[in-house]
């Protein structure tokens, strides 16, 4: 004898197949967004493995490609980036002299990839090593900033140094590519010094758009910024109150501008 099939029962069968549907969906873009997260985290830490090695030419592939709109990158107060050209400027000759040691690890992300998949931000606390040889004649223009001993006839710089990333990824080409890059020093004070007596001198030096020390040991800075930045940002002081900037991201639809 075989069974009725009733209306109600034909209905629930539909129900429950368009309930596993909708549950599918679901953990695929779950999962989706779990390996966005993943390939997010592994594009930022190799920018710093290579940064670390002076491999910047190698992090330029990891950046946008030139032509995509609201590229930035902004580093000091001086100014920001918004050209492809000038924001890359800082990944070419990059020179790596001898004893000159960046070791800069990054930890606590906070990662938040937008609901529609084509965008994504995220921070990142920084605490590392900064070190390198300097010619005296060059030393002598900047006298807080070295140790008191020399090494192999040269002044010794070697900061403990502790920073903020802010950066904002775009999806392109079906990979994850960085689009908006923001760097805030909090800190930073010579090996042989504290951060606070350090911190209450050196906030002008944050006003000065660095972009590294060259073969002498000599002060390259960044070109003319291409535009000036909305807001200033300021290492730590012991005159200041610490505020929560940037503010980690929150779960969002789609792409909002913070990090500015």
């Amino acid at each position: 004898m075989s069974e009725t099939v009733t209306d109600t029962s034909v209905q629930d069968l539909l129900a429950e197949v368009a309930r596993l549907r909708d549950e599918v969906a679901a953990t695929q873009r779950l999962a989706r967004r779990a390996a966005d997260r993943g390939e997010i985290e592994n594009l930022f830490n190799r920018y710093m493995y290579l940064h670390n090695a002076f491999q910047d030419e190698r992090i330029i592939p990891l950046w946008v490609k030139r032509g995509t709109d609201g590229i930035r990158a902004r580093y000091t107060n001086a100014g920001q980036y918004t050209d492809y050209d000038s924001v890359i400027r800082y990944h070419q000759g990059r020179p790596a002299p001898e004893g000159k040691l960046i070791l800069h690890a990054t930890t606590t992300p906070v990662v938040e990839v937008a609901a529609d998949g084509e965008t994504a931000k995220g921070v990142w606390l920084m605490a590392g090593t900064e070190s390198g040889l300097t010619d005296p004649a060059v030393a002598e223009a900047f006298p807080d900033m070295y140790s008191p001993d020399e090494v192999l006839g040269k002044k010794v710089w070697a900061h403990w140094v502790w920073c903020k990333y802010a950066i904002d990824f775009l999806r392109q080409d079906g990979e994850w590519k960085i689009w908006k890059f923001r760097c805030y020093e909090l800190a930073r004070a010579p090996f042989e010094e504290n951060w606070v007596s350090f911190g209450q001198k050196n906030q002008g030096a944050f006003d000065l758009d660095l972009m590294y020390f060259g073969d002498d040991g000599k002060p390259v800075f960044m070109p003319k910024a291409d535009e000036p930045v909305p807001s200033e940002n300021h290492p730590y002081s012991p005159t200041t109150v610490q505020k929560l900037e940037p503010e980690p991201p929150l779960p969002h639809e789609t792409f909002v501008d913070t990090f500015k």
